[in-house]
């Protein structure tokens, strides 16, 4: 029997940003902003990336999306490779894989109507030949994101946050993807509207089997939302588990002190704060061994000399610790 792919796998994803200076402008450093990530996400699947800022999640999804190339890895789409493609190669790949920014007022180019924004992928894939057909699968759009038809014909500055965010999430949606990467998709909104984008998305994705790649901060969104979820530190998957194996029963030193953070909604409820000495290390000069050592209560000289791999602790639960048996 012929084992169907993921839809995405990505696979020893690496990526360092040189710095310059020294010699003739020349420098042996850089950053270490993703070290040896692999995952992969299923048809119709949310998986989330979540981590401290600058713990390369954002990185990640750029590189998935082709926005920048990688270092080393490979990602493939169906089972065929798409890092390193030209970019009339790339073209079919941007089709089937879009990207929600963060911020919704920089993503909207403010000299083009809302009917321009929401058509340029169907002009770019040859979608919609005509004029009248583009408008009509522009209004369904917006329609489909909870906008009216009529704000088409309006500017980009003459909607709220929420209503741009929606516009952003039509456009993504008018090449039918098959995959979208909510990159801190909701972080920019207050709190109530918040709800609304990502109930949009969960309904959208259900409808339209969608896969999401959703990378946030945020797990108390993270947990609403997500299937399955991979925690990164310092450029690293520190664990990787399904929604209730992450928040019952999480293995890695890590996920605990992160979600020890999480508010309760009872305000009378108690829980066991983890609290963290020291600050992340430099991506430039990551500490030998375990990325986490330095911070960890339960680091021992084995962390120093060898870098724990992501094993499986449960079926689906993979954490990369030493001693995520004691966890």
């Amino acid at each position: 029997m012929t084992q169907v792919p993921h839809l995405i796998e990505v696979r020893n994803l690496v990526k360092r940003f040189p710095l310059g200076g020294g010699l003739f402008g020349r420098s042996d450093k850089a950053v270490h902003a993703v070290s040896d990530v692999s995952f992969h996400i299923a048809r119709g699947e949310t998986l989330s990336l979540v981590g401290e800022s600058g713990c390369g999640k954002s990185t990640v999804g750029k590189c998935l999306a082709q926005l920048i190339p990688l270092t080393a890895g490979e990602i493939t789409l169906d089972g065929k490779r798409i890092d390193g493609l030209s970019r009339a190669q790339l073209k079919p790949v941007r089709k089937r894989l879009n990207v929600v920014f963060q911020d919704p007022f920089s993503s909207l180019n403010p000299r083009m109507t809302v009917e321009d924004l929401v058509a340029e992928p169907l002009r770019s894939h040859g979608m919609a030949r005509s004029r009248s057909e583009r408008q009509n699968r522009v209004g369904d759009l917006l329609e489909q994101v909870g906008l009216p038809r009529e704000a088409m014909a309006r500017m980009p500055h003459q909607f709220s946050g929420g209503q741009r965010q929606r516009i952003c999430i039509a456009r993504a949606l008018a090449s039918e993807p098959d995959i979208i990467i909510c990159d801190e998709a909701v972080s920019a909104l207050d709190v109530s509207v918040q709800a609304q984008i990502i109930n949009l998305l969960m309904d959208l994705q259900k409808s339209l089997g969608l896969a999401l790649l959703f990378i946030s901060h945020d797990l108390a969104v993270v947990e609403h939302m997500s299937d399955r979820i991979a925690v990164m530190y310092l450029g690293r998957i520190m664990e990787i588990a399904d929604r209730e194996s992450m928040f019952r029963h999480p293995r890695h030193p890590y996920t605990r002190a992160l979600l020890s953070a999480v508010p309760l909604p009872d305000p009378g409820a108690a829980r066991d704060r983890v609290v963290l000495t020291g600050d992340v290390p430099s991506p430039i000069d990551p500490p030998s061994g375990c990325y986490f050592r330095t911070r960890c209560p339960m680091a021992t000289e084995r962390c120093a000399s060898e870098v724990p791999a992501l094993r499986e602790m449960a079926p689906g639960h993979q954490s990369a610790c030493h001693y995520a048996e004691s966890v």
